[in-house]
C-alpha cells in the first residue's frame, strides 16, 4: 500500500539562515547536540537533522516505508515577523519547497507557507504558489497572533483557494488563552487541540464553507475535538440563532466535508474520526521529526485499524494521492 505522510515539517536550511540573519524577530541558538533551537514568543522548537537535512530525512522515508512526505513549515510560521519581512520569508520558504520537489519527487511534495499577518499579501504568494510553483495549496496557521481565521480580512485568501480547488490545512500555533498553558507543555499537550477546534467551529458558523464550497479543508491531529464534539455544534446550531444566521447546514454536514490527518495514534480516536467522516477523509500523519511525532505509530496504528484493506490503502495513501495531485512513484 502506498503511504503518504500529509503531517510532518521541515526548515529549509534558506530559512535558517534568514532567521540568523539578524532581521528577524525570531532568535536561533544552538544546542548542546549542535541542533539549532528556534525561540520565538512563547515556546521554542528544536531543529533535529530530520528538520532541517533533506538528504537525511529521505533516507528515513527509504527505511521507514514512507512513499511520500507533504512537507510544510511549522512554528513559529512567518506572521510573526513584521508584513514585509513576513512576506520575503513565506517566498523565500516556498521557492525552496518547490526546489526540494522539483529535485526528489515522488518523495516529497509541500504545501506553501503564507505571511498570513498580511492578507493582501497571503493573496499574492498563494497564487504564485498554485500558478508558479505548482503547490496543490497552503498550510494555514489557527490564529493569526490571536486573529480568527474567520475574520473577513481574509476571505479574498479563500475567494481565490475556492476558485483553484486550493488544499488548506489547518495546523495549530500558540493558542488563545496560552498564559494558562505554560506548564507541563500545555500548550503543545492540550493548547493546540483546542485551537484547531474553535478555529474549524469559527470557521464553519460564520459561513466561511458555505460562502468558498470548493476548499479542500484539513484539520490537523485528528481535527482537535472536532468529531467528539460535532453533535454538540449541531446542537448549537438547534438551539441558538445566532450559530444558524451564517449556514444552511448542521455544522456536522460541513465538517464531514473535510479531511482529517491521523496525528493521534490512540486506535479508539481514530476509528472515531473515521466514523465521523468517512474512511475517504482520514489521511496518514506522522509529525514527524518533532519529539511528540512518529512515523512508526503512525503505520503501527493505521495497519491495525479493524477495516478493510482497501479502507486502510485509502488512509494510508490513496486519500492524500488523490488530493495533492500526487504522482504514481515511478520505479
Amino acid at each position: 500500500m502506498k503511504v503518504v505522510d500529509v503531517h510532518n515539517h521541515f526548515y529549509p536550511p534558506e530559512y535558517l539562515d534568514a532567521l540568523r540573519s539578524g532581521k528577524s524577530v525570531v532568535r536561533v541558538t544552538t544546542g548542546a547536540r549542535g541542533d539549532p533551537h528556534i525561540h520565538y514568543p512563547g515556546d521554542y522548537n528544536v531543529a533535529v537533522a530530520g528538520h532541517r537535512d533533506i538528504a537525511y530525512r529521505q533516507g528515513v522515508l527509504e527505511k521507514e516505508g514512507v512513499d511520500t512526505q507533504v512537507i510544510t513549515l511549522t512554528t513559529p510560521g512567518t506572521h510573526v515577523e513584521s508584513p514585509a519581512y513576513a512576506a520575503t520569508l513565506a517566498s523565500l520558504v516556498n521557492d525552496a519547497f518547490a526546489k526540494v520537489v522539483s529535485t526528489r519527487a515522488p518523495r516529497f511534495a509541500a504545501l506553501a507557507t503564507l505571511p498570513l499577518n498580511d492578507p493582501k499579501a497571503s493573496v499574492k504568494e498563494l497564487r504564485r504558489a498554485l500558478e508558479e510553483l505548482h503547490l496543490p495549496g497552503a498550510m494555514l496557521f489557527s490564529n493569526v497572533n490571536g486573529v480568527a481565521l474567520a475574520d473577513e480580512r481574509f476571505w479574498p485568501l479563500y475567494e481565490l483557494a475556492d476558485a483553484r480547488s486550493a488544499v488548506l490545512h489547518i495546523h495549530p500555533t500558540s493558542p488563545v488563552g496560552v498564559e494558562a498553558m505554560t506548564q507541563y507543555w500545555l500548550m503543545p499537550l492540550v493548547g493546540f487541540l483546542m485551537d484547531t477546534t474553535l478555529a474549524a467551529a469559527y470557521l464553519v458558523f460564520s459561513g466561511v464553507p458555505e460562502r468558498f464550497p470548493r476548499i479542500k479543508w484539513v484539520l490537523s491531529h485528528l481535527g482537535g475535538a472536532i468529531p467528539y464534539l460535532a453533535e454538540r455544534l449541531d446542537r448549537g446550531y438547534e438551539a441558538f440563532p445566532e450559530c444558524r444566521a451564517n449556514i444552511e447546514r448542521k455544522p456536522s454536514e460541513y465538517l464531514k466535508t473535510w479531511y482529517y490527518d491521523t496525528v493521534n495514534f490512540d486506535r479508539n480516536a481514530l476509528e472515531l474520526a473515521i466514523k465521523f467522516a468517512g474512511a475517504e477523509r482520514v489521511l496518514a500523519g506522522s509529525d514527524y521529526p518533532h519529539q511528540i511525532g512518529s512515523i512508526p505509530s503512525m503505520l503501527t496504528s493505521l495497519r491495525g485499524l479493524p477495516i478493510s484493506d482497501g479502507d486502510k490503502a485509502k488512509i494510508l495513501g490513496g486519500n492524500a494521492a488523490r488530493l495533492y495531485h500526487l504522482e504514481p512513484r515511478q520505479e
